[in-house]
C-alpha cells in the first residue's frame, strides 16, 4: 500500500475518533478492512479485537447497498448505447470465463475471494462478481460478509505479528 496515500487518508480523517475514523476507512474501495486494520493498531492504537469489529462493520457496511443497486444503476445506464454495449461485453466475458466455476463451488468460491487479503479483492469486487455473475441476493450477502471476517481475520493476525515484530526491533 502506497505510504503517501496512508497518509493522505489519516489526514483526511484526523479531526475524527479513531474509532469512526477506522469505521470510515474501511468503506473505501480501495482500503476496505486490508486498509483499515493496519491504520487502526499501527497509527491509532487500538486494541486488535476492537478494530478487528469496527474495520468489519465498516467494510460491511456498503454491501447491502451495492448489492441492491448495481441492478437499477446498469439498467438506467443501458439506456445510453456506450454503456450497453459495455455491459453487454461484460456480462458474456464473465458468463464465459467465470461462470463455469461459480456454478461448481458457487458461494464458497465468492466468499474466498472476498477473503483473500490482495488487491483487488474485497467487498466491493466481490459485490460486482456477484451481480456480474448473477447470483442471489442472499447468497451473494451470506459469502460476502462470511469474506469479509476470514479477511479481518487474515489481516489482524498478519498487522499483530508484524506489530510485534517490529516493536521488538
Amino acid at each position: 500500500m502506497n505510504l503517501e496515500l496512508v497518509e493522505i487518508i489519516v489526514s483526511f480523517f484526523s479531526g475524527l475518533p479513531h474509532w469512526l475514523a477506522t469505521i470510515f476507512i474501511s468503506t473505501l474501495p480501495i482500503f476496505e478492512l486490508r486498509g483499515a486494520i493496519p491504520v487502526a493498531i499501527g497509527i491509532y492504537h487500538i486494541n486488535p479485537l476492537k478494530a478487528y469489529l469496527l474495520a468489519v462493520a465498516g467494510n460491511a457496511l456498503p454491501v447491502i447497498p451495492l448489492l441492491l443497486y448495481l441492478g437499477p444503476v446498469s439498467n438506467f445506464l443501458r439506456r445510453y448505447r456506450y454503456w450497453d454495449r459495455f455491459f453487454e461485453w461484460l456480462f458474456t466475458r464473465a458468463h464465459h470465463t467465470h461462470s463455469e466455476s461459480f456454478e461448481r463451488y458457487g458461494t464458497i468460491a465468492l466468499a474466498l475471494f472476498v477473503a483473500v487479503p490482495l488487491p483487488v479483492t474485497g467487498a466491493w469486487t466481490g459485490c460486482a462478481a456477484a451481480f456480474v455473475l448473477g447470483i442471489r441476493f442472499r447468497h451473494a450477502l451470506a459469502a460476502i460478509m462470511t469474506g469479509i471476517l476470514i479477511a479481518g481475520i487474515i489481516v489482524t493476525t498478519i498487522t499483530v505479528g508484524a506489530d510485534t515484530i517490529l516493536s521488538s526491533i
